[in-house]
């Protein structure tokens, strides 16, 4: 079967400003590569399309005349919260072009939200609920709907959702992603400016799954299980990237690459025996990092590593992030640079319980720490996370259920501490202002002017562009926080479908106890009454 896997743009920026996201940092779609993959060695025929890349066309109309033009027969969407409904319009296109196509939904969005989906978007064949892997070449197989586990189905007037299926337990099976389909790659490609010091970079996930669990992550893709590939298999992917695309920098975006200690020593001792010429950055634990082990990831090529902190109020810790301490923080940064490695600090600001008092404290503590880099995200609640029914309900704070504001650059939802939005906005742009405009921030910056070249040369190819965002911005604040105020949500965005599906589901659980959930096809007056934008 002819397939085509589909990477939509998504809602990358801030209402009323234009998307520079791609400039700082493009990556490569690694989900749908890793399916094509798979599909491929199985026989079928795969295009990848990304929406994001450096050839793709502006606009819904002209991807998908770039999708249509592949001939696909299944046409599969990897869509994000924030990107969803640019899949939607895409798969409305093509239905109202191409009505023989199948159209399948997979990714977070699909997986946390699941069969009320169907129910409020006709243009959707399927949803792939977890791992994509089985279902999809189920799909491609043309074996029936009702026999594919981890699959939404339309059955004539009812929606379907058949069992989960069992995970992969093997990850060192499924083939190396086929970066070779991705037009531009790697060199129009980029990693995060400055977090790196040797190009071309690309993006490597090892793993599916997390062995924590903290208040603000979904977990309802890969749930509860953790699973690696080897040090072996790691390896041979690296050097993969290294011989055929002229790859010499790795940012290992496992949710944290460090969780297997036995791995790490393996692959450190083979990176250290055999070099690969290769640098690479990855995610470690605070408080669960030895120094012998940090000085390893220095040896076998570690330049930065990152380590989750998110506040540094201690009952914010101990809501959203247990078992990490502002002690061990302050330890685990000292081994880090007593390795030699650069130390990047992650926080999230926003969270229930916040405050300006919060975040104050945060920041003072961020500037104490002396950090190489530093990466503030604002909250955006995920349907799949153990807090997002307090975020929903309403208690102790406001939530905008906008899906394309949800990409952690919007505050979509407000804690209770605060008295507006702009509020936030301000204290976000202080704290950025401050930690990049401080004296050690600088000094290290200059310091590392040689390291930094490929970036600085990234923004100077780039001079137009980011001249061009300069004056937009200048000469269009007032504009730019009208845009903000009042941006309108989609026209077809629903709101309150994780609730319908949990009423639903206790409906079918009381009528019948078979394995099957079926939700009826009619809209509840929740979907018909959010149908044209309410929130």
């Amino acid at each position: 079967m002819r397939v085509t896997l589909v990477h939509p743009a998504g809602f990358n920026f801030v209402p009323g400003q234009p998307d520079f996201s791609v400039l700082a940092n493009r990556m490569a779609p690694i989900g749908i590569l890793s399916l094509a993959a798979w599909l491929d060695r199985h026989g079928h025929e795969t295009a990848v399309h990304d929406c994001l890349g450096p050839f793709a066309p502006p606009g819904i109309e002209a991807n998908v005349d770039a999708i249509l033009a592949t001939e696909p027969e299944l046409v599969g969407f990897s869509a994000t919260t924030s990107a969803f409904m640019d899949a939607i319009d895409m798969a409305a296109s093509i239905r109202r072009q191409r009505p023989d196509i199948r159209i399948v939904l997979g990714n977070v969005h699909a997986s946390s939200i699941g069969a009320p989906l169907l129910e409020h978007f006709p243009e959707i064949d399927y949803l792939c609920i977890g791992e994509g892997e089985g279902p999809l070449l189920d799909l491609a197989d043309g074996k029936p709907a009702a026999a594919i586990d981890n699959l939404v189905w339309r059955d004539g007037p009812r929606i379907v959702a058949n069992p989960r299926r069992p995970r992969i337990l093997d990850l060192d099976e499924l083939p190396f992603p086929a970066y070779e389909k991705l037009a531009g790659f790697p060199a129009g490609y980029h990693l995060p400016l400055f977090s790196y010091a040797k190009r071309h970079g690309a993006t490597m996930i090892t793993s599916r799954g997390c062995p924590y669990t903290c208040s603000f992550c979904d977990r309802t893709v890969f749930e509860r299980l953790y699973k690696v590939n080897s040090a072996t298999y790691i390896y041979a992917h690296m050097k993969h990237l290294r011989d055929k695309f002229g790859v010499h920098h790795i940012n290992f975006y496992d949710d944290l690459f460090t969780a297997s200690r036995k791995r790490v020593d393996e692959l450190c001792r083979l990176l250290i025996e055999k070099p690969l010429g290769m640098q690479f950055n990855c995610a470690i634990r605070t408080g669960h990092t030895s120094q012998e082990m940090l000085h390893q990831l220095k040896r076998a090529g570690a330049l930065m590593v990152s380590l989750g902190i998110e506040s540094a109020d201690p009952a914010m810790m101990e809501r959203h992030k247990a078992g990490v301490t502002l002690d061990a923080v302050r330890d685990t940064v000292r081994k880090i640079h007593a390795a030699g490695l650069r130390a990047k600090g992650l926080f999230i600001f926003g969270l229930p319980g916040e405050t300006p008092q919060t975040l104050r404290a945060t920041s003072d503590f961020i500037l104490s720490l002396d950090l190489d880099e530093m990466n503030m995200t604002k909250f955006s609640p995920m349907y799949g996370a153990p807090i997002w029914d307090e975020c929903a309900d309403g208690s102790n704070g406001d939530f905008r259920e906008d899906w394309r504001l949800m990409n952690c650059l919007n505050f979509v939802y407000r804690p209770a501490g605060f008295a507006s939005r702009e509020e936030m906005d301000a204290l976000y742009n202080w704290h950025v202002r401050r930690f990049y405009d401080s004296k050690g921030y600088r000094r290290r910056f200059a310091r590392r002017l040689r390291e930094h070249r490929w970036s600085l040369w990234h923004l100077v190819r780039n001079l137009p562009r980011v001249v061009k965002a300069a004056r937009y911005f200048s000469a269009n604040r007032a504009q730019l926080e009208a845009a903000r105020r009042d941006f309108p949500a989609h026209p077809r965005q629903p709101a309150g479908l994780k609730a319908l599906l949990g009423a639903e589901l206790q409906a079918d659980n009381a009528r019948s106890a078979a394995p099957v959930a079926v939700v009826r096809l009619e809209p509840s007056p929740t979907v018909r009454s959010t149908a044209h934008g309410a929130v």
